[in-house]
């Protein structure tokens, strides 16, 4: 059985920062990417960043562009986001996910629905 948790959420202000990790545990497996999706209360959860190792192309939602960095270590099955500028519209579930196949697209990079493993999430509050 293969277990991914994230850790780094929390409080923070607008324009602060903080630095999600996710690291994969339980049976060995090798992914061909690793990304990071959110939840915001009643809504559905979005894509937000990912990284293909085979490549290593990052991968951005457009709100995120400039303000967030996905990154990580393909060989541990770890992959973190650094989370800066924060505002109060980044406020959401994070979730980390990993995905098997090796025919991923800059397109399909992006759906959930190409993710195998999946974190329990860690929430992220942006507020004064």
């Amino acid at each position: 059985q293969v277990q991914l948790v994230e850790s780094g959420g929390g409080l923070v202000q607008p324009g602060g920062s903080l630095r999600l990790s996710c690291a994969a545990s339980g049976r060995t497996f090798s992914s061909s990417a690793m990304g990071w999706f959110r939840q915001a209360p009643g809504k559905e959860r979005d894509f937000v960043a990912a990284i293909s190792w085979s490549s290593g192309n990052t991968y951005y939602t457009d709100s995120v562009k400039g303000r967030f960095t996905v990154s990580g270590d393909n060989a541990k099955n770890t992959v973190y986001l650094q989370m800066n500028s924060l505002k109060p519209e980044d406020t959401a579930v994070y979730y980390c996910a990993a995905a098997i196949s090796r025919g991923l697209t800059i397109r399909t990079i992006r759906s959930g629905y190409e993710y195998d493993y999946w974190g329990q999430g860690t929430q992220v509050t942006v507020s004064s």
